[in-house]
C-alpha cells in the first residue's frame, strides 16, 4: 500500500476497528480493501473535495462513494465513531460536553437569501 499519508489509517489504527467493518463479500464478489476505503473516505472529508476528485490511489470514486453510503445507511460508520469516543473517554482524552461539530457561521450575500440586489442609484 505504500507509505502512510496524513489523515490515512496505520495497521494499528485500523487493527483497532476493523472487526466492526462487514466480512468481505462471497467468492467472486470480494470487496475492495477496507482499509484504502476508509482512506479515501477521509481524504474527501479532509479536503472537502467533490468525489470525482478523489485521487487514483485509493481506487475508484464511485466504489468509495457506495461504501461510504452503505455504511451511513446500515450503521457502521455511527458504530466506529461510538468505539472510538469509548476509547477515548476511557483514556479520559475526550469531554462530552465539548464534542461538536465545526459550526463557523459562512456570511452569504443578499442574493443568496432570495434578497435579490440593491437598485443602482444612477
Amino acid at each position: 500500500m505504500g507509505p502512510v499519508r496524513r489523515y490515512e489509517l496505520t495497521e494499528v489504527q485500523f487493527a483497532e476497528i476493523s472487526d466492526l467493518l462487514p466480512a468481505s463479500g462471497r467468492r467472486g464478489g470480494q470487496w475492495k480493501d477496507h482499509r484504502q476505503i476508509l482512506n479515501g473516505i477521509f481524504w474527501i472529508l479532509h479536503t472537502g473535495a467533490q468525489w470525482r476528485e478523489l485521487p487514483d490511489r485509493y481506487g475508484n470514486w464511485k466504489t468509495i462513494y457506495d461504501r461510504f453510503r452503505r455504511w451511513q445507511r446500515d450503521g457502521t460508520l455511527d458504530r466506529i465513531l461510538q468505539r472510538l469516543q469509548m476509547r477515548l473517554d476511557e483514556e479520559e482524552r475526550i469531554d462530552f460536553d465539548l464534542w461538536c461539530v465545526d459550526a463557523t457561521p459562512i456570511r452569504a450575500s443578499r442574493a443568496a437569501a432570495g434578497g435579490g440586489k440593491k437598485p443602482s442609484s444612477r
